[in-house]
C-alpha cells in the first residue's frame, strides 16, 4: 500500500517581500468574502483581485499568480463549501494560514420599479438560497432559485444591461445591493439570523504561522480500503492524545463509489507535541494525510487541554524511554 503524505515544505516565491502582496477572492466586488479580505488587508497594502469562483483563486495562487486567495470553507447553517474542500484537497498542496468570520445576513433586491409579488425567480449562491428557504417561502411562496458563482454575481448581472438576466431578483449583502443600485425589497432576509461563514486565507506551502496557543490544524485523511473499525482507528489517534475535532466532515475520493476521505479541523497548532504525535499515528494507520495548515483561529478561543497531553508530558516521556535505552546499551556493553 503506497503512503501518499503530503507536507507544508516549501518555501514561499522569493521576491514576494520586495512587492505589495496579490490576494485573490471569490468575487466579483460585494461579496462576504471581499468583507472576510478586508478583515486582515487593504486595497492601500495589498493588490486584490477579484475572480469568478473558488477554483480558479486558488489555482492562480497554485501557479505563483498570486500569493494569498481568500475563500469561503465553512458555514455555520450549510456546513463545509465542498467545492473548497475538494480543491484544496487534490494537486499540487497548498496550506491555510488564517481564517476570518463574517456574519452573513441577506437583502432581496431587484431592479427599481419591481415589486415584490412581482418576483418568481431569485438568483444567489447555493449557500445563501439554504439560509433563506423558510423565509422565501413564508414570503414569495412558489419562487424558485437560479444558482450563481457568489451573492454579489448575482446582484451584478441584474443590475448590468442584460434585458433578460433569467430571474428577477437576487438575495445579497447589504454593500452590493448599494454598490450595484438596486432597489431593497426586503432586508434581514435570513432563516438563522445568527449564521456566520468562515473564511480562509490561502497560500503555497512555505514557513507556518506561529503558535498562539488558540490554533487549528486542518487535515484531509482517506481511511484505509475495506477494513473493519478503520474510521474508529482514525479517530483514535486523536482521541488518545487528547486532541478535539472542531470539525470533521466526509467526501467521496471520486474514483469508485463508497470511497471517502475526511476533511478536519483539529485543536491545536503542528508545533505542539500531542499535534505531531496525532500525526504520526495518522501517518501509520492512514494510506493518505495531508497537512493543510496550523493557523490562529479566528475566535481566540482556547482548547481545554488534558493532563498527560502537555508538551512537557511528552517531553517527559520520551526523556524516560532515553533513559531506559541508555541503560540497555551501558548493561550490553
Amino acid at each position: 500500500m503506497e503512503r501518499d503524505t503530503d507536507t507544508a515544505g516549501t518555501p514561499a516565491a522569493s521576491g514576494a517581500q520586495e512587492r505589495r502582496p496579490r490576494y485573490v477572492y471569490l468575487g466579483p466586488e460585494g461579496t462576504f468574502t471581499q468583507a472576510a479580505l478586508l478583515q486582515v488587508t487593504s486595497p492601500q497594502e495589498a493588490d486584490l483581485q477579484p475572480c469568478p469562483d473558488v477554483v480558479t483563486a486558488l489555482e492562480r495562487v497554485r501557479a505563483g499568480e498570486a500569493d494569498y486567495a481568500v475563500v469561503p470553507i465553512e458555514n455555520s447553517v450549510e456546513g463545509g463549501v465542498n467545492v473548497t474542500l475538494d480543491t484544496l484537497s487534490t494537486g499540487t498542496p497548498l496550506v491555510i494560514v488564517g481564517e476570518m468570520l463574517v456574519p452573513v445576513t441577506f437583502t432581496l433586491c431587484a431592479r427599481p420599479g419591481t415589486r415584490l409579488e412581482d418576483v418568481r425567480r431569485i438568483s444567489t449562491h447555493p449557500h445563501a438560497w439554504a439560509q433563506c428557504r423558510r423565509w422565501i417561502t413564508q414570503h414569495l411562496d412558489g419562487a424558485t432559485h437560479v444558482p450563481a458563482t457568489s451573492t454579489a454575481a448575482a446582484a451584478a448581472l441584474l443590475a448590468s444591461d442584460e434585458p433578460n438576466p433569467g430571474f428577477d431578483a437576487a438575495l445579497c449583502s447589504e454593500l452590493s445591493a448599494r454598490q450595484y443600485g438596486l432597489e431593497v425589497l426586503a432586508a434581514g432576509v435570513a432563516d438563522n439570523p445568527h449564521a456566520v461563514t468562515r473564511f480562509i486565507r490561502v497560500a503555497r506551502p512555505g514557513a507556518l504561522p506561529g503558535p498562539t496557543g488558540a490554533d487549528k490544524t486542518t487535515l484531509m485523511v482517506h481511511l484505509a480500503d475495506n477494513e473493519a473499525g478503520a474510521l474508529l482507528s482514525m479517530l483514535e489517534q486523536f482521541a488518545t492524545r487528547g486532541v478535539n475535532l472542531s470539525r470533521i466532515e466526509s467526501r467521496p475520493i471520486g474514483d469508485s463509489l463508497g470511497r471517502y476521505s475526511f476533511s478536519i479541523d483539529a485543536e491545536g497548532h503542528l508545533a505542539e507535541e500531542r499535534v505531531q504525535a496525532t500525526l504520526i499515528g495518522l501517518h501509520r494507520v492512514c494510506p493518505t494525510v495531508r497537512f493543510l495548515g496550523s493557523y490562529p483561529r479566528a475566535d481566540g478561543r482556547r482548547p481545554h487541554v488534558r493532563p498527560g497531553t502537555y508538551d512537557a508530558d511528552f517531553r517527559a516521556a520520551r526523556d524516560w524511554v532515553s533513559g531506559l535505552l541508555a541503560g540497555l546499551r551501558v548493561s550490553g556493553d
